[in-house]
């Protein structure tokens, strides 16, 4: 649910009042863009069904690295929505969002009624591309909401495109099948102002899909640009981001590489390429913390489904020697089922958020303990033992690291000596 903060308040309006049935509209972002007419800026836009944050975080750090100012837009945000926009890692301050959000405001008030509204993903983007032009930046890192023909990315001209896995995420939103998402999110590139898409390798089942529709899209000027993280040779692995995120790390440096390209701009030199992404700082991405006060330590993942789950749970019991317990927050969309067989021989808290539109209702095993998530505390997470895993949604993921106090607001630096 939006934020009654009034810093973020004008992000969240058309949401928050959209009348039962009424959609997203696209053309009303359109008519902001023409309305606010932002400077053009390359943009790198980043879609895909998990990991998007991963990658566009390491292909800001690229970007940045090779001496450009870079304005990064992610999304959902960990602990505050100044973490929605960054200037080379960095999050705004409340002062920036505050007037960023009045901008947007005044012009929206200009547009005349629709049955549409402004949806908020799309406004932090557009919010991006105006603080790109104060700060004078030189390209944007555009992270995707759900991605795709549908997302206000589009209307951005990305230049280039990362497409990370695409798998049965949103099924029932963007598509039916796990087909019908792959050709969704590929058509978030432009027909003409895309010079590149670049992926990592696909299933069989969505890599054709990729290329028909990047054809069908582009009219046969574009073909996918595959990165394998198996071949490549940067970032190094002990540099990659942990667990399931490395290929994601990869394919943002890939993908910042080719905006290089086309820029005509040049890369880092490897070292200080290297000392830059030593900096990255992925919260939720099996991020390690201390519980303030206490000798407990806590690893968070936004793990969402069982191959997910088994790999945190993996990672921890290589970092720890073993896991005393485990939090888990997954609503009912998610596949709760996987991670309920993956966590069969750990000790496990279910935690529900108390978000209206998220239902908890999955059976679960009787002897697991269950708590709200505002009733979290650091002391009753210390409670739970030495180690403890905090896994689920990213809403949950967030909490978590509040409760923590986590460090979010930098996500790397690029003036590291």
């Amino acid at each position: 649910m939006p934020s009654p903060d009034p810093i973020v308040e004008p992000f969240f309006s058309e949401w928050a009042h959209r009348r039962p049935g009424r959609t997203r509209s696209l053309d009303r972002a359109a008519a902001l863009l023409a309305a606010l007419d932002p400077a053009p800026l390359p943009v790198l836009g980043v879609v895909g069904s998990k990991g998007k944050g991963s990658t566009a975080t390491y292909a800001a750090a690229t970007l940045s690295a090779a001496g450009l100012r870079t304005v990064l837009v992610t999304g959902p945000s960990f602990r505050g929505y100044r973490e929605r926009v960054r200037v080379d890692g960095v999050s705004v301050t409340d002062d920036e969002l505050r007037a960023l959000g009045r901008t947007v405001e005044a012009a929206r008030r200009t547009l005349p009624e629709e049955e549409g509204y402004l949806a908020p993903s799309g406004l932090f983007l557009i919010a991006g591309l105006l603080h790109a032009q104060a700060v004078g930046a030189d390209v944007c890192v555009l992270e995707a909401g759900m991605g795709g023909h549908r997302d206000e990315l589009r209307l951005l001209g990305p230049r280039v495109v990362a497409l990370g896995m695409v798998f049965a995420e949103h099924v029932g939103v963007l598509g039916d099948t796990v087909a019908e998402i792959a050709r969704e999110k590929t058509r978030v590139v432009h027909p003409e102002r895309t010079r590149a898409l670049v992926t990592l390798p696909q299933s069989a089942e969505v890599a054709p899909v990729v290329d028909r529709t990047l054809t069908e899209v582009t009219r046969g000027r574009l073909a996918p640009e595959v990165v394998d993280p198996a071949a490549a040779t940067e970032p190094p692995a002990h540099l990659r981001p942990r667990g399931l995120s490395a290929a994601n790390g990869v394919l943002g440096t890939a993908a910042a590489t080719r905006v290089l390209d086309l820029m005509e701009a040049p890369p880092a030199p490897p070292a200080r390429l290297h000392r830059v992404l030593e900096t990255v700082n992925l919260p939720a991405r099996l991020s390690r913390h201390a519980v303030p006060g206490a000798t407990t330590e806590v690893v968070v993942d936004s793990a969402i489904d069982r191959v997910g789950v088994a790999a945190a749970l993996s990672h921890a019991r290589d970092l720890w020697g073993g896991v005393d317990h485990v939090l888990l927050c997954l609503p009912d969309h998610k596949d709760v089922s996987g991670a309920v067989d993956a966590l069969r021989e750990v000790p496990v808290t279910a935690v529900r958020l108390p978000e209206e539109h998220l239902r908890f209702d999955h059976a679960l095993p009787a002897h697991w303990d269950s708590v709200r998530a505002e009733d979290l505390s650091p002391a009753s997470v210390a409670a739970l033992g030495q180690r403890v895993l905090a896994l689920g949604t990213v809403y949950f993921t967030g909490r978590v690291l509040e409760v923590l106090d986590a460090p979010t607001d930098r996500l790397f630096d690029p003036h590291t000596a």
